[in-house]
């Protein structure tokens, strides 16, 4: 291989050997399609920057964070997680990665995906003492419940999420009980969002749990409310996460590492894509942002990612070279 890509130096130049050395080095490429929307529109731009831009043979398939991550590191495939939730998954991931069946490129998400207690900006700007989940437990009038208005209401996520369990158990330790509140349970996923949209439109105050990268935080602002102390993660594990600890005590909500995953053999392989995956990274902004308008045109991955790549090159060629980049742009004129 080394001695015909050196033949090809010596008759087409430098230019066409990168080109050949590329696509050779790079090859068939799968790529974990996850079942949420972040992930799913990071892999349609990582498919179409590698197929465009770097002649690679891109392809997509079902993924979800256990089912991927687990295949990857005891299968090799798929070859790329572009959104890796590794603290869901922590022992197998760095397993893998010890046992150099893993790499990890990149931080997908610059600022990490959060977690947490949230308010509308509108009752930030208002009230600028509110910093604090603390601070905000001492207003109960100003984040009325629907079913009681003398009362304050922090509104959960539905059952089963593992977001919703903690705020129960933030509920325990700031003792917003005895501040006059009431812990809503939202039923699902559109409950609570529909939460927040009412409160919006009605620009009332509203407290509660959600996260982000999201489409809601892309159309709603949001404010995060601090904890008020610092992270202690022997606590967060004895009882913050656990259901039935009888004694939570206000720590802080780490934030997740979202990460970028490749195998092994794909990274020894990937030649110049690689270069690709170590810079790929952006932000809860640009990501909510994104989300928002996807859900408001009912866009696809597909839809999004093209939407993303000609409206933000301002974002992704930082992450490609030039000559990359004017591919890709005429490729999704």
């Amino acid at each position: 291989m080394k001695y015909l890509l050196a033949t090809t130096c010596l008759v087409f130049g430098l230019g066409a050997m990168g080109a050949t050395a590329s696509a050779a080095e790079c090859g068939d490429v799968t790529i974990a399609n996850m079942n949420w929307q972040s992930a799913e529109v990071l892999a349609n731009i990582d498919k179409i920057i590698l197929n465009k831009g770097y002649g690679c043979n891109a392809d997509l398939v079902t993924g979800d964070t256990v089912p991927t991550l687990t295949s990857m590191t005891e299968k090799g495939q798929p070859d790329v997680a572009p959104e890796g939730w590794v603290d869901l998954l922590p022992d197998v991931v760095h397993r893998g990665i010890a046992d150099k069946k893993l790499v990890s490129t990149v931080e997908a998400l610059s600022d990490g995906a959060v977690q947490g207690w949230w308010i509308p900006k509108y009752v930030a700007d208002a009230h600028p003492d509110i910093k604090t989940i603390a601070d905000a437990l001492k207003h109960p009038e100003l984040f009325p419940a629907p079913e009681d208005s003398s009362k304050g209401a922090v509104f959960n996520g539905p059952q089963g999420w593992g977001g919703t369990r903690v705020t129960a158990q933030y509920f325990k330790a700031y003792e917003a009980e005895k501040h006059g509140f009431v812990l809503v349970d939202t039923g699902s996923a559109a409950g609570l969002d529909g939460s927040i949209a009412k409160a919006y439109e009605r620009k009332q105050g509203w407290v509660g749990y959600y996260w982000a990268p999201t489409a809601i935080l892309g159309k709603y602002e949001m404010v995060k409310l601090d904890y008020g102390v610092p992270y202690d993660g022997a606590e967060w594990k004895r009882c913050n996460t656990v259901a039935d600890c009888p004694d939570p005590k206000p720590n802080e909500w780490p934030k997740d590492h979202v990460e970028t995953l490749v195998t092994t053999g794909f990274a020894d392989r990937a030649g110049p894509a690689m270069d690709y995956f170590k810079k790929r990274s952006w932000t809860n902004d640009t990501v909510n942002k994104l989300l928002s308008w996807m859900t408001d045109n009912q866009a696809t991955g597909e839809q999004g990612a093209k939407h993303f790549l000609k409206e933000q090159p301002e974002i992704w060629t930082k992450w490609v070279p030039e000559d990359v980049a004017e591919k890709i742009k005429k490729a999704v004129e």
